[in-house]
C-alpha cells in the first residue's frame, strides 16, 4: 500500500470512526494522517505479524488523542482487522479514546500530554547503550510542546545524543480552543529544538515525498536527535473542518457534516482502494442548510469578552 492511499484509508476510518463512536479529535486526526500515512507506508521497520519484534522501530503517538488515527494506521498495515476499528470508544473495547498498549503494535500508552517523547527517549537510549539499530520515533503535538516535560526530554535527547532518535511535531497550530499563538507563544519554533541541540527539518506535513525525504535518513554529522516540524492543517481533507477549532472536539453527526465529510474525501480516493464502509460513495448526500455552522471562527480568543468578568454586584 503506497503512503497516499494509506493516508486516505486513515481518514476515511477517522471520520467513521468518530461518527459512530461520537468521539473528539477528528481534527487532529485529519492533520496527522500523512505523517502516519508515510511513516507506516515507508518508513517504520515492523512485522505486523510479530509486533514484538526486537528488531522493530518503535513508535510512540504522544499526542494520544488523535488515537484513532494510529488505530486505523495499524489496522491497514495487517496488525489487527479493520473491523474492529468499528469498536472505538465503546465499552469494553480495545480501542480506546486515547491510545492503548492493549493494541499489538503499540508500545505506550498516551494522552496525558507530554510524557510521549520523555518515554521514547528513554526507549532510544536503551537502545544505543544494547547496541541495536531500530530508531525510536514520538509524534507530538505543537500545543503539546507546551508543557515543560518535552523540553526536559529533549535536554536529555541532546545530552546523550540520541541520533535514533526523531519527534515528529504536528504542527498545525491549533490547540484545544484555539490557535497555539494565541494560548502560549511557540515561534521561532525550530530555533527553540535548535537551541536544545536538536538536528531540525521542517517541512510541509502534506507532502509525502518531503515527509519521506526528511524521515528516511536521519542520521547527521552531530550525532542529534531530529525534529521534523511538520507544518499540517487541521481538519486537512474536510473544507468546512480545516482551520476551525470546532473540530478538535466535535464529531462528525448525522446529516450533512458526515454526508459532506465523506463525499469529499471520495472526490479524492486513490486508485487501487475501496471505501470499506460507502464503497459508491453517497448517492444523495444532506446538504447544509442557511443556518449551517460554517466558516465561523470558534476560537476562544473570538468569543472573549473582558465585560464577562467585569462583576460588581
Amino acid at each position: 500500500m503506497t503512503s497516499t492511499q494509506l493516508a486516505w484509508l486513515i481518514r476515511r476510518h477517522g471520520i467513521e470512526m468518530t461518527h459512530l463512536s461520537g468521539g473528539s479529535h477528528i481534527g487532529a486526526v485529519l492533520s496527522v494522517a500523512d505523517i502516519l500515512g508515510v511513516l507506516y507506508a515507508g518508513i517504520l521497520h515492523y512485522d505486523s505479524q510479530n509486533p514484538n519484534w526486537d528488531g522493530r522501530d518503535r513508535l510512540i503517538m504522544s499526542k494520544g488523542h488523535a488515537g484513532a488515527a494510529v488505530y486505523a494506521a495499524l489496522a491497514e498495515s495487517g496488525f489487527f482487522d479493520p473491523a474492529e476499528l468499528k469498536t472505538h470508544y465503546a465499552n469494553g473495547s480495545r480501542l480506546s479514546g486515547h491510545v492503548s498498549h492493549h493494541l499489538p503494535g503499540v508500545d505506550f500508552s498516551t494522552g496525558s500530554l507530554g510524557h510521549g517523547l520523555s518515554a521514547a527517549a528513554g526507549m532510544a537510549l536503551a537502545a544505543k547503550q544494547d547496541g541495536k539499530h531500530h530508531r525510536v520515533f514520538a509524534v507530538l503535538g505543537d500545543g503539546e510542546c507546551d508543557e515543560g516535560a518535552v523540553w526536559e526530554a529533549a535536554l536529555f535527547a541532546n545530552h546523550y545524543r540520541l541520533e535514533n532518535l526523531v519527534a515528529v511535531i504536528d504542527h498545525n497550530h491549533m490547540q484545544s480552543l484555539d490557535t497555539c499563538e494565541n494560548t502560549l507563544e511557540l515561534e521561532d519554533f525550530g530555533a527553540k529544538w535548535r537551541a536544545f541541540g536538536w538536528h531540525v527539518v521542517t517541512v510541509d506535513g502534506h507532502d509525502h515525498p518531503a515527509l519521506q525525504a526528511a524521515l528516511a535518513d536521519t542520521r547527521n554529522p552531530g550525532h542529534k536527535p531530529t525534529a521534523v516540524i511538520a507544518n499540517t492543517v487541521k481538519g486537512k481533507g474536510v473544507s468546512f473542518m480545516e482551520n476551525d477549532i470546532l473540530w478538535h472536539y466535535r464529531f462528525p453527526h448525522d446529516g450533512w457534516e458526515y454526508d459532506g465529510a465523506v463525499t469529499q474525501l471520495h472526490r479524492v480516493i486513490p486508485d487501487g482502494i475501496t471505501d470499506p464502509y460507502t464503497p459508491e460513495g453517497i448517492p444523495n448526500p444532506v446538504q447544509p442548510g442557511p443556518g449551517a455552522d460554517i466558516g465561523n471562527d470558534h476560537s476562544t480568543s473570538a468569543g472573549w469578552h473582558p465585560t464577562y468578568f467585569d462583576r460588581r454586584d
